[in-house]
């Protein structure tokens, strides 16, 4: 049983799949969230950005390797969100660029 036992402890933006409303299941029990998802592997297209925002005008945080895995949490329109594979950056990619596996 998950119990508050003192403030919720905040990361750095982009460096955990963690955000006010949503994070991986995996940080259950050290992130206090509304929600936790399991992640929904999809592989990266040539010419696929990770961005700080869901636009396409947001900061560009960097360009993703083609054929790399993109763990998706999030989907809301044309938008994802999620992060560069186990423990890499976490951001927003057009779901355009992916393509899910299995």
């Amino acid at each position: 049983m998950l119990a508050m036992t003192g403030p919720s402890v905040t990361t750095e933006p982009g460096c955990l799949p963690v955000r006010g409303d949503l994070a991986h299941i995996k940080l259950a029990g050290r992130y206090f969230v509304p929600h936790y998802a399991v992640p929904m592997p999809h592989a990266i297209k040539d010419g696929a950005v990770l961005r700080a925002t869901g636009r396409a005008d947001g900061e560009t945080i960097m360009d993703l390797p083609e054929g790399e895995t993109f763990n998706v949490l999030d989907i809301a329109g044309a938008w994802t969100w999620g992060q560069l594979g186990e423990d890499g950056p976490v951001g927003y990619v057009a779901l355009t660029d992916l393509e899910a596996i299995g």
